[in-house]
């Protein structure tokens, strides 16, 4: 019996290196620049600015990431220092600094959907095939992302990430052979510190 089910997509979860090598936690704090009013949320693919801040990557069959956001800190005007899940996009805040895990070789665990934050699934032929992002808003509750990738699977290599396994835990109970969450790495040269010409 396949357990748990997979409700909805929750953006780009870390869970180990490539070759198994161990997800320790460790981040790099990047700034957010002042004024920025996009929110960003957990496990949102995440980019740099030319001039070295932060900001979230809306691409889908293309996207230039550093890495994915893990929360963020700053000081709020009222309650001093604080620690928060997702950065909600705002206009007074001068100092929030990003907890990205940019790491180009990470692995992620992402949802597969059909559309939108519709999930679907990919069978075992996906693996080594090439995805795009599916980009959905975040959730202020949780704090979560809902970015996914789509179920369509392909070699083209523009695309942002590469399939290179199935999570057969969640498999829909009654369908085996099917996914509907699968682990990727980012495709080769699309992480900004490995592509030549900077940011």
């Amino acid at each position: 019996m396949a357990y748990p089910t997979v409700s909805a997509p929750y953006g780009l979860l870390p869970i180990n290196l490539i070759g198994g090598q161990v997800f320790a936690g460790s981040t790099r704090q990047i700034p957010i620049a002042t004024n920025s009013s996009t929110a960003i949320y957990y496990g949102d693919v995440v980019k740099l600015g030319s001039d070295g801040t932060l900001s979230k990557d809306t691409g889908t069959n293309a996207a230039t990431p550093v890495g994915v956001f893990l929360g963020c800190t700053y000081t709020d005007p009222v309650y001093g220092v604080t620690f928060r899940q997702y950065y909600p996009g705002t206009t007074n805040i001068t100092d929030v600094k990003a907890y990205v895990l940019d790491d180009p070789d990470a692995l992620f665990k992402v949802a597969v959907v059909s559309s939108g934050a519709t999930i679907g699934t990919v069978t075992r032929t996906a693996v080594g095939n090439n995805a795009v992002l599916v980009q959905n808003s975040g959730s202020t509750i949780t704090g979560n992302s809902q970015v996914a990738i789509s179920a369509t699977t392909n070699t083209t290599s523009t695309w942002p990430v590469r399939i290179i396994d199935t999570v057969p835990e969640t498999s829909p109970a009654g369908n085996p052979g099917s996914y509907t969450e699968v682990i990727v790495k980012w495709n080769q040269g699309m992480h900004q510190y490995l592509n030549p010409t900077g940011v």
